[in-house]
């Protein structure tokens, strides 16, 4: 009698509709970053907390350039770096590093995203940090907090400071290394992280025209703006108006990050 052969099961029935979905979103939010320029070859990562007591959460493999992200690839880890699904591919430990203590030390953070562009290392390394000269940068600098440099994040005591600096804060820039945001969901992580690179582009750009140059905004004009893009209406344009929006443009370009 010969043996009937049987396909593996896929990711997507292993994991359950709620982790598939945060996958798709997670995959998405690799695609754009690809999209926008803001990766670093296989470095620097994205990650989201998978739902339930667990405390698993999803990483790209150290394997993959970002637009090459599916919602099959990535990696399901614990808080100790600890692959919980069967995955060939190797997690960074820097990675692991950063992403586990912010999911530890936040529950609300869902979604972490980390990154290292030109722009985001150039204004963390200026001494003012981030400079309210535009309205992208009025939006996002009241939500910033600062981590200075340890040297690649690979030391597990660092994680207490890292939390400890971001505070209730979702964004953090990470002197002479980067940028950092947070959210509940991806695309409010995503939504803030997107304001901030534009923010750290903006001073870039401007401050080539030197200092001396600026035009100072008028006094109160930040506060103004932090009232006016507070917390819950930001989740309504992250999660109802721009994510929509994204994933329809990732869907004309390459949908294969739903796989």
């Amino acid at each position: 009698m010969s043996a009937i052969a049987t396909e593996a099961p896929t990711i997507r029935e292993l994991v359950s509709e709620e982790e598939w979905a945060l996958r798709v979103d997670l995959a998405a939010a690799y695609r754009l970053v690809a999209y926008y320029g803001w990766d670093d070859l296989i470095f620097t990562h994205l990650s989201a907390r998978v739902p339930g007591p667990d405390h698993h959460f999803l990483i790209n493999p150290y394997t993959h350039m970002f637009d090459e992200i599916t919602a099959s690839s990535l990696v399901k880890i614990d808080v100790e770096g600890n692959r919980v699904m069967d995955a060939r591919q190797p997690v960074n430990k820097a990675g692991f590093v950063i992403h586990s203590a912010v999911h530890m030390g936040r529950d609300d953070a869902h979604a972490v995203l980390h990154l290292h562009t030109p722009h985001g290392q150039a204004v963390s390394a200026m001494a003012e940090g981030l400079l309210p000269h535009t309205q992208t940068a009025m939006i996002a600098m009241h939500d910033v907090a600062y981590h200075d440099f340890e040297g690649i994040a690979t030391d597990l005591d660092e994680r207490e400071r890292l939390v400890a600096d971001l505070g209730t804060k979702n964004a953090m820039i990470l002197r002479n290394h980067g940028t950092l945001t947070v959210g509940e969901s991806v695309p409010q992580a995503f939504l803030h992280m997107y304001y901030l690179e534009r923010a750290c582009e903006a001073q870039v750009l401007m401050l080539s025209a030197g200092r001396a140059g600026l035009h100072e905004p008028n006094e109160g004009v930040a506060e103004k703006v932090e009232t006016q893009t507070a917390a819950p209406g930001m989740k309504r344009l992250a999660e109802g108006l721009a994510w929509p929006a994204l994933l329809r443009k990732l869907d004309r370009i390459d949908p294969s990050f739903r796989d």
